[in-house]
Formats: C-alpha cells, structure tokens, sequence
C-alpha cells in the first residue's frame, strides 16, 4: 500500500521542478497551473493581434506604402513570426529547457513592442501626416524610419520565436499521460487553448481596432505593449506551480539518427516484439519513473486510423476518445476553408456589382452596403479556424517524440510562417501576370473597386480543393500513433 501511495504522489512522465527535483502530483502542474497559461494567451494574443490586425491601415495612411507592397510586407513579416519558433524550439528542447527559453523570448518580445510604440508615437519616426488620397503625393518614410519600425517588428518576431513553439507545450506538460484523469484533462486543455487565443483576438480585431482608429496609434499600440508584461507577470506568478521536463539535447541528430536508420534497415520486416523497436533503452525510462508501456506508445501501438481499440469505458460511439479523429477535425477545417473562400468570392463580386451600379469603379469610392456582409465569411474563418487549428496543435504535440516536444508543436507555426510567405508570393505574381498586356489586374494598389478580387478568391477555392485531394492522399497512408488510455493498475503491475 505504501508503494501505492508513493506512485500516486509522484507524476510519472519524468518531468520535475526548476531545481531538477521530482514532481509530487498533488503540489504542481494539472489545471491550477495551466490557468496561468491560459490566461497569459488570451493577454499575449491580444498583444500580438492588436499590433497585426490593423497594421496594413499604419502601413498604408502612416507611412504611405501601396497596397499591394504593404500587404507583402505584412504577410513576410507573419510569415516571419511563424517561422522563427523553429529556432526557438531547438534551443527550449537541446539547451535551456521550454521554461528558461520562454523567459529569455518574453524579454526580447517586450522590447520589440517598446520600440514599436515609440516608432508610432515619436513624430521624428515617422513621416509628416499627409491627407492626399493618393498615398503615391504623400511624402515617404525616410530609411531610418522604416529602419526602427522594422527593425521593432522583426525584434517583436524574435521573440515570438521563443514564447509561440514553448508556451502551449508548457502548458501541456503539466498533465501526466500516465495517469488516466490527467490524460483526460490534456485533451480539453488544448480546447481551452485555442479559447484563449479567441477570446484575445476578438478584443484584439474590435477594441483595440476602434482605439487605433479613432484615438491614435499611440494608445492603440501602447495598450498592446500593457497587455503583454501583464501576460508575462501572470505567467510568472505561476512559477511555483509548474512542472518541467529536462531538455533532452539536439533533436535535429536524434531525426537524422532516425532517417539514416531507417534507409539502412528499410527492408528489414516490422517486428512483432515492441521492446525490438528504437527510442530509448529500458533503463533510460526507468530512471526517469516511466514504464515500459511507453514502448506500446511509440512502437507497436502503431496502427492504422480506426483500427486500434481502446478499453471500452473509454469509447464514445465513434470509438476515439477525442470524438472524432484529429485527422478527420483537420479534414472538416480545410473543407470549412473552401467554404470560406467561396462565400468571400461570391460577396466580393456582389460588392463590385453595387459598385458598378453606382458609378463607384473608377473613383474608388465607399460603396454602399453594410460592412455585416463580410461577417459569414469572418465566422465560418473562425470554425475553420477552431477546427484545423487546435486539431494541429494537438497533432505535432502529441505526435512528436518525448525528447522533441516544443520542435514538434514549432512545425504547426512553421506551416503558417510558410503560408504567408507563399500568400505574399501569390499576392505578388498574380498582380503582376493580370496586369500584363495593358489589362486591369486582379489587385489594384489604389483601387478596389476597380479590381476582381473575386477572381483572386476563387483562385484559392481551386488551390484548397488541390491541397484536400493531397491530404486526403497522406492521410491514407499515414499510420496514427495510439492514444494511451492506461489504469493505474497497469502501472504498478509494470
């Protein structure tokens, strides 16, 4: 019984305090520590898309940029932020650990939104107000300018790097996957995750947006710059009640062990035994106070999606403790974003058509219809959005090897960093093919109304459907990693 008890008290996924201690369950980690994580988003989102979501009105009326040259500088700059967390990942899982590398990013994220709010509210950094509605006679920022006010996003970007990959891994730690209760409350955690992150962006996109608009950058950027040390504070007043987990050194040499192993073996049959699969020997998890089930986890428990079992008092009626799985929330988002660009087009070319009715085309004037419009389509974003992305998140976390975890949740933002970067790509070449041979393109610089973004929409529900036939094909090949839904029983007989 003594035995018994010692188990219960301790966590048994190997993850300790700052110290290097081992964790008693009962004074670290579950849901009174992950509150401070899911608090710290919703402030840190906030933060983030106070600075993002109106930045193109800044880019364009303040430092007098076109269209479509601001666009692309936004979406490199997004693509940037979603880029960078791979590095910060490697350093959280091979040097400082998740939490040490959070710490030092936060304080480089701080600085960034510093200085970006000085760039938006010191006159010498920026140039002279200008109501031409041309923005191409107003007089351009000057190189130093644009150098501190890049120079603040891009620091801003660094950042993100550190705190993104490590924050929602962080926060998944403290849920032991070995014990069942816990278990369970890891898969809503990630729920509660992407609530967050919502609930940031909708004050975001509404509050902070009017303040920029209609009180002046200075507020609408300063009060971003608030949010996140207050996100960060909370963060640390959490402190005491994390668990971490030890990096694990560089998993770039454990993934080329992996690869050369695999092209040397690769004709080798696929054992029955699952103690005759590569991660770490049995001593390794011993020390740590894992079992050997962890084998079945990463090993055998292959099989393909819907064939393997889990105990029935675990099962809904679809047989996958989640409901449904993450593969297929992942096929309802993309499905749901072809959707969304379909209902974008066909509102988009109802607006030039009131357009054109009202001689609006040419002069580029406000077109008269409510801007509630565009809010289907801003919804089923968010479904889509609610669906693809907390499946993702929980994708790379849970499907990442234990010593990868933080490189493994970085791919998701890696995905996103390279969409903007193709968006910008895209945006790029199209205006420029559909503007050949004397025709009006696509996207015009000055002019909306004189543009088709109807066309440029509906030439993302063609690249969409393209990208659900390929994941489609993946997902028939692809071999899903079991859940472990293991008793306490099971643990202590092992």
């Amino acid at each position: 019984m003594a035995e018994e008890a010692a188990l219960d008290e301790y966590t048994q996924d190997g993850t300790v305090d700052l110290k290097g201690n081992p964790v008693l369950r009962s004074r670290r980690g579950g849901w009174k520590a992950c509150w401070f994580i899911v608090v710290y988003e919703i402030f840190e989102r906030m933060a983030y898309y106070g600075i993002s979501s109106n930045l193109i009105l800044y880019l364009t009326k303040k430092l007098h940029q076109g269209a479509v040259t601001s666009s692309n500088n936004i979406t490199n700059w997004v693509g940037t932020i979603w880029m960078t967390p791979i590095l910060g990942a490697y350093v959280a899982d091979a040097h400082l650990g998740r939490y040490w590398t959070f710490i030092v990013a936060s304080v480089i994220y701080m600085s960034g939104m510093s200085l970006l709010t000085l760039a938006v509210s010191l006159p010498s950094l920026k140039p002279p107000r200008c109501l031409e509605p041309n923005v191409e006679n107003c007089k351009k920022a000057s190189t130093l300018q644009l150098a501190v006010f890049y120079g603040a996003l891009y620091t801003l970007a660094v950042g993100t790097g550190g705190t993104k990959p490590n924050i929602s891994t962080i926060g998944a730690d403290q849920f032991d996957d070995f014990d069942p209760k816990e278990k369970a409350h890891k898969l809503s955690f990630f729920n509660w995750w992407m609530f967050s992150i919502f609930t940031g962006i909708l004050f975001a996109s509404t509050v902070l947006v009017y303040i920029q608009d209609n009180f002046g950058w200075s507020l609408g950027y300063g009060l971003p710059t608030l949010g996140l040390a207050v996100s960060i504070m909370i963060f640390l007043a959490g402190t005491p009640l994390y668990r971490h987990k030890l990096p694990a050194g560089s998993p770039f040499t454990r993934m080329v062990r992996v690869i050369v192993a695999a092209i040397r073996k690769w004709k080798v049959p696929l054992p029955n035994d699952p103690k005759d699969l590569y991660e770490l020997d049995l001593e390794a998890y011993a020390k740590k106070g894992k079992v050997n089930t962890l084998f079945v986890k990463q090993g055998m428990t292959l099989e393909s999606i819907g064939s393997f079992e889990i105990p029935a008092g675990k099962l809904r009626w679809t047989k996958n403790p989640r409901g449904i799985t993450l593969l297929q929330r992942m096929g309802i988002g993309i499905v749901t974003i072809i959707i969304v660009m379909t209902v974008a087009s066909l509102t988009e070319r109802y607006r030039l058509s009131v357009a054109k009715e009202h001689g609006l085309v040419e002069n580029g004037g406000q077109v008269p219809l409510t801007v509630f419009i565009l809010l289907p389509q801003y919804v089923l974003m968010g479904i889509a959005d609610a669906t693809l992305d907390v499946a993702k998140i929980e994708f790379f976390y849970d499907h990442a090897p234990e010593s990868m975890k933080s490189l493994g949740t970085s791919y998701h933002t890696t995905s996103l960093g390279v969409g903007n970067f193709l968006s910008s790509f895209l945006l790029s070449t199209v205006s420029h093919i559909t503007e050949e041979h004397g025709h009006h393109g696509w996207i015009q610089q000055k002019n909306l109304n004189a543009s088709h973004l109807d066309y440029y929409y509906a030439f993302f529900v063609i690249l969409n459907f393209l990208n659900l036939i390929f994941f489609l094909v993946v997902v028939k090949f692809y071999v899903y990693k079991a859940e472990i839904w293991i008793q306490k029983k099971t643990l202590r007989k092992n």
